[in-house]
């Protein structure tokens, strides 16, 4: 009996030490700029999200050795935002590709055809909504103006060049319709040509949503990948799925995979996987890049997630990067630099940095911006955060703090926001003298009236875990807790809607100016 208890008990031992130790060990990411989180671990592995914060609907572009990548900007101008990469990995920004606001601008796609780049990308306004395409003879600008392509009524465009040599969009919902020659306007009507593929009925998902087609040629075949489920709601609502044909009119044949990946429980380290751009690596190997959300934080947005796929003997492509809660190999190709870009900003230069954008900005709201070369001037607009058009920078971190100092002239108020939508946004504003607290998107006092005097003043925002705190100062040394704390884990879109994210975010309302200075942004461990 002895002897056979001790194997037993050390074999129980060992499960014991190495179930604590990959508890103690678990995987976590490097920290790059600002301490902000990377994926690429440095090991020739990473660990996703490669695109920390709000990334959603990820178009890749592979360029010879090159990958330029574009996604949804919603509200938020310039919009359209460029990135760089040789390993899909590490990317840097290049620029934006549009700066007049023609609506929230949806799932784009990316691609190069006889030396012109296009990106093609819905929009829509309160009022309307269509397709539009910008288009460029260099991936670094200048874009022309948007195009309006006259799709109403449909989202996601995917381009596609049929074995007739003539150029297609596919559209939501199973439709394509032909481009002309140059890609800038369309010919006829679209036409219905692909169903879907129908999921289980006890599912839990949002909607059926078939949206975002992408189209690779492959060995003979073409495909097509979308995303149904819809991209919110349940946390296993969105997935990738895929079909093929040997013509671009097909009939298309749903892969016996589906879905290709697909997020099965709540206790999965993202949530909502979906909208897949694939895309061949440069040594062969094949990925998919797609969005999800991070398990506890919807209101980081849908960040960028890259998975490894395998084409099958019979044609097939099927997903081997699990739940994507552990390091993966790295793709093959060198770095461009550091990952990403600092969102920390003196307002020293002439222009403004890429790291920002304007919430819904007019067509001329980037005439209230003067560069003094020792701040950014920002003349007020409206009364509070809802109509005053924020400048906001994407955070990617589960917890950060960043401060900022502010000159409040007669008859302006200013304040430092974390910003979901004109619906729904926490900070604390001042106008030189008092404060007003902005909560659920509303503000105690209900108004703040501009001062005669005006002020100088410090704030510093601290989101650790969706746990909000504000200090403030009068000179940048000795700081003041504000007297009211925030939780901030329900500012996100399944419950005041449009798709965004809860960013850190700067405002000037009012009649007057608010000259900030000395924006500082850092990743908390």
């Amino acid at each position: 009996m002895k002897s056979l208890l001790a194997p037993v008990a050390a074999i129980a031992l060992l499960w014991s030490a190495t179930t604590h130790a990959a508890e103690s060990t678990s995987p976590t990411w490097k920290r790059g700029i600002e301490n902000q989180r990377q994926a690429d671990l440095g090991n020739g592995t990473f660990l996703n999200p490669v695109f920390a914060g709000d990334r959603p609907d990820p178009s890749v572009l592979k360029d010879g050795e090159d990958y330029y990548l574009t996604l949804s900007s919603f509200d938020a101008y310039p919009g359209l935002p460029i990135w760089h990469s040789r390993d899909l990995v590490n990317w840097q920004p290049l620029g934006h590709a549009i700066t007049k606001n023609v609506g929230a601008i949806w799932a784009p796609d990316i691609v190069k055809h006889e030396g012109r780049y296009y990106i093609y990308f819905p929009a829509r306004t309160a009022e309307a909504r269509s397709n539009f395409v910008v288009w460029s003879y260099s991936i670094n600008g200048p874009w022309s103006e948007p195009i309006d392509l006259g799709l109403a009524g449909y989202i996601d465009p995917g381009h596609a060049v049929g074995e007739d040599g003539k150029r297609y969009l596919f559209l939501s919902g199973g439709d394509y319709v032909q481009l002309a020659d140059d890609g800038l306007s369309v010919v006829g009507t679209p036409k219905h040509v692909y169903d879907g593929w129908k999921y289980p009925e006890s599912w839990d998902v949002e909607a059926y949503a078939q949206e975002g087609p992408k189209i690779n040629f492959h060995n003979g075949w073409y495909y097509m990948t979308t995303a149904v489920g819809g991209t919110a709601g349940p946390p296993t609502g969105h997935m990738v799925i895929t079909a093929r044909s040997r013509s671009i009119h097909g009939p298309w044949q749903n892969s016996p995979h589906n879905p290709i990946t697909r997020t099965q429980s709540k206790d999965e380290p993202w949530w909502s996987r979906g909208h897949a751009t694939v895309v061949e690596g440069t040594d062969g190997r094949w990925w998919m890049i797609y969005h999800g959300y991070e398990n506890g934080y919807w209101t980081l947005g849908r960040q960028a997630l890259l998975e490894p796929i395998e084409w099958t003997d019979d044609g097939w492509f099927v997903a081997k990067g699990g739940d994507l809660g552990q390091p993966l190999a790295k793709p093959s190709g060198s770095s461009v630099g550091p990952h990403g870009m600092a969102l920390s900003d003196d307002f020293k230069g002439k222009t403004l940095g890429s790291q920002w954008s304007f919430f819904n900005p007019t067509q001329d709201e980037y005439r209230r911006l003067t560069f003094t070369g020792n701040g950014l001037e920002l003349q007020g607009k409206g009364e509070t955060p809802r109509d005053s058009s924020p400048l906001t920078v994407i955070a990617g971190d589960q917890a950060y703090q960043y401060e900022v100092e502010m000159d409040i002239a007669p008859g302006a108020v200013g304040g430092a926001l974390l910003f979901y939508s004109d619906r729904l946004y926490v900070g604390v504003g001042s106008n030189g003298e008092k404060f007003i607290m902005h909560r659920y998107g509303e503000e105690r006092p209900t108004r703040l009236e501009p001062s005669r005097k005006g002020g100088k003043l410090w704030l510093r925002v601290t989101n650790n875990r969706h746990i909000v705190t504000i200090h403030t100062s009068t000179d940048g040394r000795v700081w003041q807790k504000y007297p009211v704390q925030m939780e901030v884990s329900g500012y996100h879109h399944n419950v005041a809607g449009k798709f965004l994210a809860l960013k850190p975010a700067l405002y000037a309302a009012g009649d007057g100016k608010v000259t900030f200075r000395k924006f500082r942004y850092r990743a908390l461990d």
